[in-house]
């Protein structure tokens, strides 16, 4: 079994989909610590011609806190948040088949955090018809004090995973001998390189999922972005 593991991201990139593709179980981390500067609350979209944050608004709490502790802030305004992603892109070619999925998640009535990313990864996933199985890191029987690659390594030997991937970001992080001590393997996605028309402007990497879907088909998405990656060995050491 192949097992992939992550926390949960807004509107990630398209490298996340192809990490929930390339598992056989997808595990979303909501028992780790909520990081400010990171990804898990905003992401960009193409907007003037330039990659431009949006964000989900929170409630005001400790950092200290994880990501299913952490709340929506009270005011959260989802209609400018839906406006925003309506002004940047209700030209574009998906425009009327992808506004009405991302509407639906901007619209979930859920306050909760990991509870609203986490409905909306799986909302994408059930749009792209992708089918990996997914669960909550804190379903899974282990010690969750553990961190880092020792975690990890629980989740795989609790699941029976016989493959770990990766991001390829990834390999700065984990190196083989731990895994393989472990009987496990160890890969890193890597996702080939890929551009499609945007507004045509120079064409802007690693945006939103939303860019993804709203300049290229379901089909062209399913059959030739989503498998478009390889796996690969990791370096012999690594800095965990």
């Amino acid at each position: 079994m192949r097992l992939a593991v992550m926390q949960p991201y807004f509107f990630p990139y398209i490298g996340y989909f192809q990490l929930i593709t390339a598992a056989d179980l997808f595990i979303v981390y909501d028992n780790i610590k909520y990081t400010k500067k990171g990804w898990i609350n905003r992401n960009r979209i193409l907007q003037s011609g330039k990659g431009m944050t949006f964000s989900l608004p929170l409630k005001s709490a400790s950092d200290c806190l994880d990501i299913c502790q952490r709340e929506l802030a009270a005011d959260f305004r989802r209609d400018k948040l839906l406006n925003q992603f309506k002004g940047a892109y209700e030209h574009a070619p998906y425009f009327a088949q992808t506004f009405p999925v991302i509407e639906q998640i901007i619209c979930h009535k859920e306050s909760n955090l990991f509870r609203f990313l986490y409905h909306s990864l799986v909302s994408i996933c059930k749009h792209l018809g992708i089918t990996t199985q997914m669960q909550i890191s804190s379903s899974i029987e282990i010690d969750h004090a553990l961190r880092n690659k020792d975690k990890v390594l629980a989740l795989c030997g609790a699941l029976a995973a016989e493959t770990y991937v990766n991001a390829i970001g990834g390999t700065a992080l984990y190196s083989r001998e731990p895994f393989a001590a472990a009987g496990i393997d160890l890969k890193f996605l890597s996702s080939r390189s890929f551009a499609y028309k945007q507004f045509g402007a120079s064409f802007i990497p690693c945006l939103s999922i939303i860019d993804v879907l709203m300049f290229n088909d379901q089909e062209k998405i399913q059959t030739l972005i989503l498998p478009d990656f390889e796996l690969v060995d990791g370096q012999p050491q690594g800095k965990a």
